[in-house]
């Protein structure tokens, strides 16, 4: 074995939001990347449209920066636990972690995931304590819960015994000896720390050239390009390869193209040798988890375990009255072939067929994993239906299990009462409750993961935007009984048409309304949330009839409740068994299964 000892190989790992991009942002700038009179975005490793519109990481990223003559390779993943694929491979690639803790909210429940996946894979942790400039922040209690949380997970004295350093990405500096009147002025102490403390790849230099393929990338010019660390050996350009697939099949091939990772970009190289990320192209039919080697020595290396979906949906091709309307991709041959692509890199996710040659059920991590593939799609010109989402049960020693969510929810003490008695009734049980800062509770559940569904909007009314919520799977339980499905029923268009203020006003007084005035609507659409626990049908269509008689007040103006805007997410958690979300380009609209009335009172009499 050989230490390349100028090559550290890191990730960054945190719970959601707690500024892992926005530190690589300030490591970058310090080490040169940028021009000093370059302009550069804010969470410049956050390139997908998505990430910048959400303000969160989705795909692991590489980037490279060098400090004193040692190159940092370093892996900036998500936080948001529906995106714990990308994590776990991510960290493949790392010898070390950054662990990034918020000064204020401490430990949270991806904090745990992500931590528990390090040690596992026994990478070397350092602690940072990021934002303590904020208010309010409590940076040595947080050391210590981190510490308590190492425990938890069966840290080695070893991993115990790491680091700490206190930091703010946002003004780019980090510190050892951390007081609120004396705060760092640079990065530097980060920098020493990585090098000195984050072990160098052990890697084999001489031998046979062996590499995981741990991510994928895409160049319309060369196509797929395998990204890794070299476990084994040396790479040339023009070098024979084979690629060891987890099915035992193999492919030859040769590197066409070879990259090392710089700043932002990929620099080409003509050869690269063990310990360092970099970048293959020339194996056309390469995938995550394939192993590239040497032909004279193929011998392909144990990929991660990926933990397995938990929700799924079925995307089936639009049949609605205005299908075709807006898409570019419409048939069943478009909806598979670009199912089936997106488990190219996407490794988390699972696509079946069906019964029906239009429907595919979709498994994912969560309700953000699959609604980030459904939002992409629709960007990329697909037009589908999704239904609602489900959870995946298992059979475990002949009982029938459901996924289990730590869930963790910060709200003011007032709140309290109303979140308890919102949880409990979705099969919650309370594991601990503990007051925080500025007159805030924390509260742990852990309930069914079905219970979770549509719960995060009516969380956000009950505490008028104040609550926190964050969970994680915890694992599989015994079925904990019946949950209540959604307890309001939906109101749904009478006829195909155009919505009138007139028969909104008059549709208006049963609930809340989803559209407003001069929206193309079909029958069996839904157009609003009726206020009793049952459907009723409205005609939003229905025009004012003329008449000779005019009496006083008759002709003013209407007035409309301003309508309810569902995003996505609030589509999804809306719609129920009997009901479909038609998702294209422009349009979101839920919609019943069976759209014509006298139908639906055939099949629900039945029933």
């Amino acid at each position: 074995m050989t230490n390349r000892e100028n090559i550290r190989n890191i990730a960054i790992i945190a719970h959601v939001d707690h500024g892992k991009t926005t530190l690589v942002d300030a490591m970058l700038r310090q080490c040169g990347i940028f021009r000093e009179n370059e302009q550069v975005e804010e969470r410049v490793m956050d390139s997908n449209d998505l990430e910048r519109e959400r303000g969160i990481t989705i795909l692991a990223k590489n980037t490279a920066l060098y400090y004193k003559d040692v190159k940092i390779n370093i892996i900036d993943t998500p936080g948001h636990a529906d995106f714990g694929g990308e994590v776990e491979r991510g960290l493949e690639m790392a010898d070390g972690v950054l662990l990034l803790v918020d000064a204020f909210e401490g430990c949270m429940p991806q904090t745990r995931f992500v931590l528990s996946k390090a040690l596992a894979l026994d990478l070397r942790p350092i602690i940072v304590v990021n934002k303590v400039d904020r208010p309010n922040a409590r940076p040595y209690e947080v050391v210590d819960e981190v510490l308590d949380l190492f425990i938890d997970l069966g840290a080695s004295e070893e991993q115990i015994d790491t680091p700490v350093i206190f930091a703010s990405g946002r003004d780019g500096w980090a510190t050892a000896e951390y007081s609120p009147e004396k705060q760092g002025e640079d990065l530097k102490e980060l920098f020493e720390l990585i090098v000195n403390e984050i072990p160098c790849p052990n890697c084999e230099d001489s031998g046979a050239f062996q590499m995981l393929v741990s991510n994928i990338d895409y160049d319309e010019y060369t196509g797929r390009i395998a990204v890794g660390k070299i476990q084994r050996g040396r790479i040339k350009t023009g070098m024979p390869l084979v690629s060891c697939k987890a099915d035992g099949k193999r492919q030859n091939g040769k590197a066409v193209k070879l990259y090392t990772f710089s700043g932002l970009s990929k620099a080409v190289a003509d050869e690269l040798g063990a310990g360092d990320v970099i970048a293959v192209s020339g194996i056309t039919d390469i995938n995550i988890g394939d192993t590239l080697c040497d032909v004279s020595t193929p011998e392909p290396l144990p990929f991660v375990k990926i933990d397995e979906p938990v929700l799924s949906m079925t995307f089936s091709v639009n049949d609605s009255p205005f299908a075709g309307k807006d898409g570019k991709f419409v048939t069943s041959r478009h909806l598979r072939d670009r199912l089936f692509r997106e488990l190219d890199s996407n490794i988390s996710l699972r696509v079946e067929e069906t019964d029906s040659t239009e429907a595919f059920t979709v498994s994912g991590r969560g309700e953000l994993h699959l609604s980030v593939l459904i939002e992409n799609m629709r960007r990329e010109g697909y037009e589908f239906q999704v239904s609602n989402p489900v959870v995946i049960y298992k059979n475990i020693d002949g009982v029938k299990c459901e996924p289990i969510e730590r869930l963790t929810v910060d709200v003011p003490e007032e709140f309290t009462g109303v979140i308890m008695d919102g949880i409990i009734a979705r099969r919650g049980e309370m594991t601990n409750m503990e007051p925080t800062a500025q007159n805030y509770t924390r509260l742990e559940f852990l309930i069914p993961s079905r219970g979770l569904i549509g719960y995060r909007s009516e969380m956000l009314t009950a505490t008028k935007g104040t609550g926190i919520i964050n969970s994680i799977l915890e694992g599989y339980e015994p079925y904990k009984g019946e949950i209540k499905p959604r307890n309001r029923g939906a109101l749904i268009a009478w006829e195909t048409g155009t919505s009138i203020t007139y028969g909104l006003y008059n549709a208006q007084e049963r609930g809340t309304l989803f559209i407003g005035a001069g929206v193309e609507v079909y029958e069996g659409m839904i157009v609003g949330e009726n206020a009793r626990n049952e459907d009723i049908v409205v005609n939003v269509c229905k025009k004012k009839h003329a008449t000779n008689t005019r009496a006083s007040g008759s002709d003013d103006a209407l007035k409309l409740v301003p309508p309810k805007d569902l995003s996505l997410e609030q589509c999804l958690d809306f719609i129920a068994d009997d009901e479909l979300l038609e998702v294209t380009p422009k349009h979101l609209r839920m919609r019943k299964r069976i759209l014509k009335t006298d139908l639906r009172a055939k099949a629900r009499a039945r029933s």
